[in-house]
């Protein structure tokens, strides 16, 4: 049931509601009046509820850049320490020296 075929209805039910005896009209007249309470109650609730889901929408979008870009330096710095540990090793391995664990020149 579509918002048009409710808004008919209920355009039908007060025209009906007129033709009652007074009496009987203004009982029903107080329960609409609690069902239209009870309705704004509802929308408001729903407005928040809408509200509450757009702020937790861009929370979580917030959190999945924070998390990509997190990887990303993630990704750079594991490719820079393994760079550095690169020019490391050709440094130590052609620089020449002789390593002697006795500080000598190699030749005994």
């Amino acid at each position: 049931m579509n918002e048009r075929m409710i808004e008919e209805r209920v355009c039908r039910l007060i025209d009906q509601l007129q033709l009652l005896p007074k009496k009987h009209r203004d009982q029903l007249e107080k329960l609409c009046q609690n069902d239209g309470a009870q309705q704004s109650k509802i929308e408001e609730s729903v407005s928040k509820l809408q509200n509450s889901l757009d702020y937790l929408r861009l929370s979580v979008k917030y959190m999945v850049f924070d998390l990509e870009a997190t990887r990303r330096e993630n990704i750079y710095l594991r490719k820079l320490v393994e760079q550095i540990r690169r020019d490391s090793t050709a440094l130590d391995d052609g620089d020449g020296a002789d390593h002697n664990l006795y500080g000598g020149n190699g030749a005994d």
